[in-house]
């Protein structure tokens, strides 16, 4: 058994190393790592487990550790990274006995390093066992302190204070230092959604029905993507709060719809599942990008769906004016609201960058506007939770396109227990409302003059 534990850890340290030096994601990376080394399910939950969790909570074991590292500068990368591993075990771990976490990150240290190096981490673990840990009440600066508890960015937390208050604020980051639960739609083309939780029931995984969503489903153990279902086209992975913006553009029958930055293809799908004789335009940058979509609509069967390799800002070139019943702008965006899923994301993202994303964001509303029928709508959605991205980017739109007005009844096409979160045209999801991504949709209508 030690033998395959000591592997996980240092296939952890591997992962850890990659994120921090090649800003590669944590997700992508872990899944490659576990079919590489051909990981059991135990051994596959743990390295997740202490991968996502040293990344989640950084600042809080670098807090942890300052007053025991001598000379943070001159110690290498993956000695700091072995020892936040370490801590992370330590502090938030019950299952594993402090002296088998110091005696692994001895032996992983020996395996890499010199002989000072080794020692250097043995006496730093032992002294964090024997002297316990300081106390965040030391920090005195309240927004502060719970930037380096919930390890968020002080500017980040700063700035969500000012945008939603301290309370929120709080909620938010201590929600995204938990595990979300994988939620899944139903291809209600092919199944419906009794039938394909019993179905799942039988291929042995924990499933139960979304009290949010009627065509959704949280997979409490196991991963659905390797399921039979999956590949038989029942059911596709998507965030909830993703799948909310199909309901805002309530296209169906023959609605002819475009859907900008479309990749890889969950928002294309569901519409797409929603329409009879209708057709879904998709379209993205990137030529490996719309591969992703037209496998999707391979595998769950729909045929409605045409793709387009462009750049959304360019639409008018390639497309009628007011050819498009809806339209769907998700746009490029910070992606602040999934840091559950990509904690790394906190510590990578600037100011610059919302600033740059907010910009773009723009340009691709003025580039679909013309697109969109008289008495069509305009959905413009994002999975992030500042308003820099959010909220002044409809207002702008609005402001510039006297020809478009806020969709008011967007709420009465949302569900029920979402509907008290929409403000007139306007829906912002934070990830505490109901354990889904951070998320915020407008919807927009055409006059008809």
């Amino acid at each position: 058994m030690k033998q395959t534990k000591k592997g996980v850890r240092d296939i952890a340290l591997d992962v850890l190393e990659s994120v921090e030096k090649n800003q590669a994601y944590s997700n992508l990376l872990l899944n490659s790592m576990i079919n590489k080394h051909q990981l059991s399910s135990a051994d596959s939950g743990l390295l997740t487990e202490i991968t996502y969790g040293t990344i989640q909570r950084k600042m809080t074991l670098d807090y942890y550790l300052q007053p025991f590292i001598k000379n943070e500068k001159k110690t290498l990368s993956w000695v700091i990274n072995l020892l936040r591993l370490s801590v992370y075990q330590m502090v938030y771990l019950d299952k594993i006995p402090d002296h088998a976490i110091i005696y692994e990150a001895v032996e992983i240290a020996k395996k890499r390093g010199h002989k000072g190096i080794t020692s250097m981490v043995n006496g730093i673990l032992r002294n964090v066992q024997r002297k316990g840990l300081r106390s965040l009440e030391e920090i005195e600066d309240r927004a502060l302190r719970l930037a380096i508890e919930t390890s968020h960015p002080s500017w980040l937390v700063r700035r969500w204070i000012e945008q939603f208050g301290f309370e929120k604020t709080a909620d938010m980051c201590e929600t995204n230092l938990t595990a979300p639960v994988q939620s899944a739609r139903v291809n209600v083309k092919k199944i419906s959604r009794s039938e394909l939780v019993s179905m799942l029931t039988e291929e042995g995984y924990y499933v139960e029905k979304s009290p949010i969503l009627e065509e959704a489903i949280y997979c409490l153990k196991g991963n659905l993507a390797h399921s039979e279902s999956y590949k038989m086209g029942f059911l596709s992975i998507q965030d909830e709060s993703s799948m909310l913006v199909a309901h805002a553009l309530d296209a169906s029958g023959n609605d002819i719809v475009l859907d900008c930055c479309a990749a890889p293809g969950g928002k294309t799908t569901h519409i797409a599942e929603g329409l009879t004789t209708g057709q879904v335009v998709a379209i993205d940058l990137h030529e490996h990008k719309v591969k992703l979509i037209k496998e999707q609509a391979q595998r769950l069967g729909l045929r409605n769906i045409k793709t387009e390799v462009s750049d959304s800002r360019n639409v008018q070139e390639l497309f009628n004016k007011e050819g498009f019943d809806k339209v769907l702008v998700d746009a490029p965006c910070s992606g602040l609201g999934v840091m559950r899923r990509k904690p790394d994301v906190k510590y990578t993202k600037t100011k610059d960058d919302i600033i740059k994303l907010s910009s773009i964001q723009n340009q691709l509303l003025i580039a679909a506007a013309p697109l969109v029928k008289k008495g069509g709508n305009l959905i413009y959605s994002t999975c992030t939770v500042d308003q820099e991205e959010n909220d002044l980017v409809a207002n702008l739109f609005l402001e510039k396109h006297p020809d478009f007005e806020r969709d008011l009844t967007l709420k009465d096409r949302m569900p029920e227990s979402v509907q008290p979160l929409v403000v007139d045209n306007k829906l912002q999801v934070f990830p505490q409302d109901f354990g889904s991504d951070g998320f915020f949709i407008a919807s927009f209508r055409k006059k008809v003059l």
